[in-house]
């Protein structure tokens, strides 16, 4: 891309962003670094990078790539054999210690060690660089060990530093020892002060001037006023010159050491270099995910088709919680599109908006846009937008544009992006419009995709009157006197110029006289678009009313086809139920009449008319039994009385019996006249009449002992109300993925349970983690026969619809 697109569409601000997520000095030079490819695989490869770095920073959180530098310098020393500096040393193991940091954040494993399969979406495109990554973990302890920080070598690094150390510390002791005895002994009288100094990195003692002859010694310094001398005593001489060859032993042998920490280190500079290279394109590429998750931002689908369809675009430099979406297609049913409207309407920020997505997609950017938006693959993008007005070239506006115009006529080609802001503004109107018409028309016949923002009305007709030519404009309201930015395809704008200056106070007779200078056939024309944009207005309030309505008709639909089969359901249930229970009565009827005729016919002609009687009551006993059995609300106690209903004191919800039917309910109307009713049984609404209710107690269900101290015992009883309806819909906006997945699990079961033949499942857009977690769980579900994506009116990608086996 050409680097003037670049600083006209503002891009490097963007890189500014993604530079600001980098953790690292390296990351954040490849962040300034990125340009846009024209190559769609590797476009495709760096969106896709993007999505999985953004995904795991959705499942595992953030992570720091701060201790990542560039070691490039330091890589070269070790290849000749130099021997690093202590920073140096540190610098290594402080990467290689984040290198370890980030391979473990990249582990596959990270589900609670668990294996990990690919239908968990755990195996992406950037697995195969955290597996590259090399820790070196004994490299770095080993540095550590020796080194305790940039200003310290540990003891221990080695046993000879450590001996050489404990003799200077013995040595010290033995100097300080020497001289607090002179302190407190001989010298007490010739000293100006009782304290131990140093002096060229010798241990002296202060003597006053008057007696320096009398200290047997060396001197090393005299105060300033020349009343004190620093002196040697000769008694600690030999002591402080072995302390200073120890001291040089000491650095010596902490040459030797980095030396063979640096050895060590030289043997892994492949190593190293990879580590640090991988590490600055992983950094890169999460701060890719950063700023996509900050920006709220999708991954582009790409073709090479030069159409462009952007959903609920917004700028990404404007304050997203202001910024007004809009939609922008361009490339398919035209190849131009003229943009108008009123000034600070919005106009340059839709084709700032189209120009700068298309470089950040390019770029492998996420952009600020709904899912599923398109992008194309362009070659070039050229812009001329702002004032180039130029002193120094001695350039008027209209010629600073102009000379940038005739560059990109010269270089554009059907590969190519062109937009223009306020084209053939800054000179006379009349030749402007017919400079802005021959310039869209020489690029509108070689098939270049091109937008671009005028005020001329001329334009608006040439889009009215050319094929594969659209008009557009950016919705203001004169009542507020306020842009909406809506930006709105296929009409064309007006100006405002007069209802604005009406609305601000200009007198009525100035905007009279002003109208008067127009001709008829712009007034006429004018009158044209006001028409067309009331009709708009009106047509999209009707368009979402009715769509109100088709949803309503759609959901009373399904609401009802789900009722019907519950019904049918329920009929088959019971009549099957009824088969088999009247099939039990005459197999049991058959085998009491076959035992009773085989009873009389043992006895013969000389039975005992007695034992005869006995048996016969036997089976009259049993038949009555039976009868019992089967009266409605028989048991083996005695059926309690029914108790009859007052039409007057039934109400709505009132939970009654049907005695014909055995069934319990609730009261779904109150009686007619005649005493008819509906009564609400489970999913099934039944008609009966008031004489054949009683009243009936909610239904009991015990729960265990509770365990009480010793002063109370006893068990409780829970009334439940039970419900037979199941929603078609839940809703799991506002859930995290581990609350939504447990509520969505239990609302399948039920809905399956209900025999619903589809559910509606709820989880709106936003970044997509919720939505992919739901398709992953519905994946695993048996009694799933299907899902898919909401289609428009139906809720779109922030919806998924659930069809059970």
């Amino acid at each position: 891309m050409n680097e003037k697109v670049l600083k006209t569409l503002e891009y490097t601000k963007i890189t500014e962003m993604l530079a600001g997520k980098a953790g690292s000095a390296p990351g954040k030079k490849l962040c300034r670094e990125l340009v846009p490819s024209t190559d769609l695989d590797e476009i495709r490869r760096n969106q896709r990078q993007t999505a999985d770095a953004l995904r795991r920073l959705f499942q595992f959180g953030s992570t720091s790539f701060g201790n990542n530098k560039d070691i490039g310098f330091t890589i070269r020393s070790l290849e000749v054999g130099s021997t690093l500096s202590i920073l140096e040393l540190l610098n290594i193991a402080s990467m290689l210690d984040n290198v370890s940091r980030i391979k473990a954040y990249g582990r596959r494993d990270r589900g609670g060690g668990r294996d990990v399969t690919e239908d968990d979406g755990a195996r992406d495109t950037l697995d195969e660089y955290f597996e590259l990554l090399t820790p070196l973990t004994g490299l770095s302890n080993e540095i550590h060990r020796c080194i305790l920080s940039e200003e310290e070598i540990a003891d221990d690094a080695s046993p000879k530093l450590k001996s050489i150390r404990r003799s200077m510390i013995q040595t010290n002791d033995k100097i300080h020892g020497q001289l607090t005895s002179m302190l407190s002994g001989s010298y007490r009288s010739y000293l100006q002060d009782a304290v131990i100094t140093m002096r060229d990195n010798r241990y002296c003692i202060p003597i006053k001037a008057e007696y320096k002859g009398q200290v047997n010694g060396m001197i090393h310094d005299q105060s300033a006023t020349g009343s004190t001398y620093f002196i040697e005593p000769a008694a600690v001489v030999e002591l402080n010159n072995r302390l200073r060859e120890l001291e040089l032993e000491e650095k010596e042998e902490i040459g030797r050491i980095l030396a063979d920490l640096s050895a060590q280190a030289a043997a892994h500079t492949e190593e190293l270099a990879d580590d640090q290279k991988i590490m600055t394109l992983l950094d890169f590429i999460f701060a890719k995910a950063e700023l996509a998750m900050e920006l709220n931002a999708t991954e582009p689908i790409f073709n090479t088709d030069h159409y462009v369809n952007i959903r609920k675009g917004r700028h990404p430099l404007l304050d997203k919680k202001k910024v007004v979406p809009i939609d922008i297609h361009l490339g398919k049913d035209f190849d131009l599109l003229i943009i108008t409207g009123p000034n600070t309407g919005g106009k340059t920020v839709s084709l700032k908006t189209m120009g700068l997505l298309t470089l950040m997609g390019q770029a492998g950017l996420h952009i600020p846009a709904a899912d599923r938006s398109e992008l194309s693959i362009f070659t070039e993008v050229y812009a001329d937008i702002g004032d180039e007005q130029s002193i120094e070239q001695s350039l008027s506006t209209f010629s600073s544009h102009m000379k940038r115009i005739v560059y990109i006529l010269k270089h554009a080609d059907a590969g190519s992006l062109c937009l223009f802001d306020e084209l053939g503004a800054g000179t006379d109107p009349t030749e402007g419009a017919a400079l802005a018409i021959a310039i869209l028309s020489f690029l509108h016949d070689r098939g270049i995709r091109t937008m671009a923002t005028t005020h001329y009305s001329e334009l608006k007709i040439y889009a009215l009157s050319t094929s594969f030519v659209e008009n557009a404009s950016c919705e203001f309201s004169v009542e507020t006197l306020q842009p909406t930015y809506r930006l709105l395809i296929g009409i064309p704008g007006k100006s405002n110029a007069f209802a604005i200056s009406s609305k601000l106070g200009l007198p009525e007779d100035i905007i009279e006289a002003a109208r008067e200078q127009i001709g008829r056939e712009d007034k006429t024309f004018e009158d044209v678009i006001s028409d067309l944009e009331q009709s708009r207005i009106t047509i999209e309030k009707e368009q979402l009313e009715i769509a109100r309505h088709k949803e309503r008709i759609r959901t009373l639909q399904e609401q009802l086809q789900q009722k019907n089969d519950k019904i049918d359901q329920a009929k088959d249930r019971i009549l099957r139920e009824a088969n088999e229970k009247a099939r039990e009565i005459l197999q049991e009827a058959k085998e009491v009449a076959d035992e009773t005729i085989r009873d009389f016919n043992k006895a013969g002609a000389g039975a005992d008319i007695k034992e005869l009687e006995k048996k016969r009551q036997k089976v009259r006993d049993k038949i009555n039994e039976k009868n019992e059995r089967l009266s409605v609300g028989g048991n083996s106690q005695k059926a309690p009385e029914k108790k009859t209903i007052d039409p007057k004191k039934l109400k709505k919800g009132d939970t009654v019996k049907i005695v014909s039917m055995g069934l319990k309910g609730t009261v779904s109307t109150l009686p007619d006249a005649k005493g008819g009713l509906f009564v609400q049984c489970g999913i099934i609404r039944t008609r009966t009449n008031v004489k054949d209710l009683v009243y009936a107690e909610e239904e009991t269900v015990s729960t265990p002992p509770l365990k009480r101290s010793s002063s109370g015992s006893g068990s409780g009883k829970i009334k439940m109300s039970k419900s037979l309806s199941v929603s078609t819909e839940i809703n799991l906006l506002g859930k995290t993925v581990d609350e939504a997945l447990s509520v969505l699990d239990k609302y399948l079961d039920d809905a399956y349970l209900a025999h619903l033949p589809s559910v509606r499942v709820v989880h709106g857009k936003g970044t997509g983690a919720l939505r992919n977690a739901v398709h992953g769980h519905l994946k695993r579900l048996k009694y799933v026969q299907e899902y898919r994506l909401g289609e428009y009116g139906e809720g779109d990608s922030g919806v998924t619809i659930v069809t059970f086996k």
